[in-house]
């Protein structure tokens, strides 16, 4: 836990080194490490806000079901806070080193999002750093409109400090059951009736999500809270942080259970599926690969590499394959739209497999639900995140791009929505239109009026 004084001390040199700008200079955080998947401007651009000593817990009150969390805190450091108390975020992203500051202003997203929406959801109240350089205490009550339009800004209005949040109450496992699906309509007809109900075939159902290997191939995977690992029929939990991969057992076991550590973190070992890029799926090479280095944030890192010094399209230039296109996204679409997008993906984009994660705004049942302006999911409605990570050839007469401005169009025609973690292509009229337009405008000029902060276009878009 963060002493409180420290946590003191850390607000005051952060707003030391805001003072120390000078005034008409654009203002960044001083952060080495991203979880973007976007070009981000060079360091030494823009002068950089010390973050020092804004990563951990400051408290955990278990009665309330609440923590105070710096914002700069990893999702690693706050759930090895919270499980001791027997709790746990509402929706706890799928990767280790994702910031509780940064799901908020980003987003994120994870199985228990189909019960408890998104991270933002579960915020109390934030102490943001504006682009201004004040220090505002939000919340439904206080400057409820920077409240409802941080999630989504990507830090273009200020920067969270401190985040109070609700808790969920957790059991020692996890038991799953892997749902197979040979129609991708009947896959989508049966989310609807497990989120409507939170259950299927008579079991509860705490955590829902999927992939699809196929049209023809697809898992929703349904996670239950138990006990005991034999309440999920096992005599010991499964264990995927070694040798075995998770998600190929979902092609092979039907059941199964997990510690909740190690469920939260099911995807983080192999960062889903993509560790096979860098070999370490192959049995030999993963016998001699340190576990330390089987998390997200190293292959993060060896992608940044990859990105800098082109190894891998000189590898692929000595091999004579032609040149390829990332295409790392995430999409909601509407879950009646759901169906008739995966198809469509699987005719057009030569990928596979991809992520499926249902979710609907919490509370999404009261008319009073609160709408978050910059990301308009609509309330009631149930959505399925769709998520595809890798390349593809860049096919004779396409350009680098193309295949994303397909995408791009495909999720607007399906009245869906796209993350915006990684590349974007919009226009900027379509850009304000899909992402707060003048609510957001207005925001931008209340509490960053000499926008000093960037712009949410320009990081997203604006280099193209």
């Amino acid at each position: 836990m963060v002493d409180s004084q420290a946590h003191v001390d850390a607000v005051a040199r952060l707003r030391a080194s805001y003072a120390a700008i000078p005034p008409g200079q654009p203002v960044r955080l001083a952060k080495r490490t991203s979880n973007l998947f976007r070009p981000r401007t060079a360091a030494k651009d823009l002068a950089g806000l010390d973050i020092s000593g804004l990563d951990g817990v400051i408290s955990v009150d278990p009665q309330a079901r609440t923590a105070d969390v710096q914002g700069m805190c990893t999702y690693e450091r706050l759930v090895e806070a919270t499980l001791p108390y027997g709790l746990m975020p509402m929706v706890v992203p799928q990767l280790k080193t994702i910031t509780l500051g940064g799901a908020v202003t980003g987003l994120g997203i994870e199985s228990s999002s189909f019960r408890n929406g998104l991270p933002h959801e579960s915020v109390i109240e934030m102490d943001i750093l504006t682009g201004e350089g004040k220090l505002l205490t939000v919340s439904p009550e206080q400057h409820p409109d920077l409240f409802a339009g941080f999630p989504n800004s990507y830090g273009s209005l200020g920067y969270a400090v401190r985040l109070r949040i609700a808790l969920d109450e957790v059991k020692p496992y996890v038991g799953l059951r892997h749902v197979p699906f040979d129609d991708l309509d009947t896959l989508c007809s049966a989310v609807a009736d497990i989120t409507a109900k939170r259950s299927w075939d008579g079991e509860p159902v705490d955590f829902l999500d999927g992939v699809v290997f196929g049209p023809g191939e697809a898992y929703l995977t349904l996670g239950r809270w138990a006990d005991w690992p034999r309440d999920a029929g096992q005599a010991e939990p499964s264990d995927y942080t070694g040798q075995q991969i998770f998600y190929r057992s979902i092609r092979e076991r039907e059941r199964d259970c997990l510690t909740v550590s190690d469920y939260i973190w099911r995807w983080d070992t192999d960062w889903f599926w993509c560790s096979g890029a860098f070999g370490v799926q192959n049995p030999t090479i993963r016998r001699i690969w340190p576990a330390r280095y089987r998390r997200s944030d190293f292959y993060h890192r060896l992608v940044g590499l990859d990105h800098r010094f082109s190894i891998a399209a000189k590898i692929d230039k000595l091999k004579r394959i032609g040149p390829r296109e990332r295409v790392v996204q995430d999409v909601e679409i509407p879950l009646e739209h759901t169906a008739d997008f995966l198809r469509w993906f699987a005719g057009q984009v030569p990928m596979s497999p991809v992520w499926l994660c249902p979710l609907r705004l919490r509370d999404s049942d009261d008319p009073a639900a609160r709408s978050w302006p910059l990301y308009p999911l609509q309330p009631g409605e149930v959505y399925v995140n769709v998520g595809f990570w890798g390349t593809v050839p860049i096919e004779p007469g396409r350009a680098d791009g193309d295949v994303n401005r397909l995408i791009e169009d495909a999720v607007a025609s399906r009245h869906g929505h796209k993350s915006l973690y990684s590349d974007a292509y919009y226009d900027r009229d379509t850009f304000s239109a899909m992402y707060g337009g003048a609510v957001y405008s207005q925001l931008k000029d209340r509490y960053d009026p000499a926008h000093r902060l960037t712009g949410m276009y320009e990081k997203a878009v604006g280099r193209r």
